[in-house]
């Protein structure tokens, strides 16, 4: 089989992703063998190649936004059969016995592996997933509608349940790529006032479309307080920027993997007043449940630029210069 794989990081455009051929592996107990039939495009996937996040063993294949077929299925491998279409993700497996597990906190798993950089992912012909972490995909959503719900979703909807917006409030969103704008859309069936400050024009004219309240630059003031604000972009200079627009009371969420230093913060401007700042790290396989269901029932729709597999280093080119707004998705 063909696989892109980060052969050693650096600036995307420099050629970290080298194109081998290696055989298709074997899924073992408890797993199954995909054949990827497309592939979401993460920026986690940029970090990956460039060394923000640096590979977890050598020659790593990038991808976990993956929509496929059951090829094949490993000993003991009953949740699935052969032919049946599954969505493979970020989480990979956990230990499900640690204290984090077993408080169904499992995205806090220290033993968690993850597609895409412990685990050879979807840049690729095929992929092994383990069948108790892969989703059954809704019917209503083809295959590249459901790639990027498949980590840009579920961790959108992880982050905006964090910034818990209450009932009619008013959210703030930093950033507006392939995960924030499916967060801005399950916001919008809640009820709420989405503003988005974000740059990149291909990405105003995506949040202006979808009806959000306000579209603004990412450093501009928020046009009210919010009661909630998720910061999607990996700038860490925006984290006072967002706090100061919170109302009292409110929550920051930050969503990515990846964040550059975040300047010091001025505990009167930007803390007090209970203003919380928190994390999201992974998620659970229940977030991802919950968000499938959603996104079937309220119609939640990618924005999607599709790239064949072997232009897979020209779709992270192009994600890393803003030349499209949505997410990409790789297809076999």
């Amino acid at each position: 089989m063909q696989t892109w794989v980060v052969d050693h990081c650096g600036p995307i455009d420099s050629g970290p992703l080298t194109l081998i051929e290696r055989d298709a592996p074997s899924p073992g107990p408890g797993q199954v063998l995909v054949q990827v039939s497309c592939c979401g495009v993460c920026r986690t996937d940029l970090h990956l190649a460039e060394g923000d996040l640096p590979p977890r063993r050598a020659q790593v294949s990038p991808g976990h936004e993956i929509v496929g077929r059951v090829s094949r299925l490993g000993v003991g491998s009953t949740r699935f059969r052969v032919g049946d279409r599954v969505g493979v993700p970020w989480l990979a497996v956990t230990d499900g016995t640690c204290r984090y597990c077993r408080r169904g906190a499992e995205n806090l798993c220290q033993e968690a592996v993850f597609t895409g950089w412990d685990l050879d992912g979807g840049y690729s012909d095929y992929c092994v997933a383990n069948e108790a972490f892969a989703y059954a995909l809704p019917e209503s959503l083809d295959d590249e509608q459901a790639a990027p719900l498949l980590c840009a979703g579920i961790i959108g909807y992880r982050a905006l349940v964090a910034a818990a917006v209450p009932p009619g409030g008013r959210l703030g969103i930093y950033g507006f790529g392939g995960s924030a704008h499916l967060a801005a859309q399950v916001a919008l069936h809640m009820g709420l006032r989405v503003h988005v400050l974000t740059r990149g024009e291909h990405n105003k004219q995506l949040a202006r479309r979808l009806g959000v309240y306000s579209v603004g630059g990412p450093s501009d003031p928020a046009p009210e307080p919010l009661d909630g604000a998720v910061l999607f972009a990996p700038a860490g200079e925006l984290v006072p920027v967002a706090l100061q627009a919170l109302d009292d009371g409110g929550t920051l969420a930050v969503a990515g993997i990846y964040l550059s230093n975040i300047p010091p913060i001025n505990y009167q401007r930007e803390l007090f007043r209970e203003r919380r700042l928190r994390s999201v790290t992974a998620n659970t396989r229940r977030d991802g449940e919950e968000f499938l269901t959603l996104a079937d029932r309220f119609g939640i729709r990618p924005t999607t630029t599709g790239y064949p597999m072997a232009a897979a280093p020209r779709a992270l080119s192009d994600l890393a210069r803003g030349a499209f707004g949505g997410a990409a998705v790789l297809h076999n």
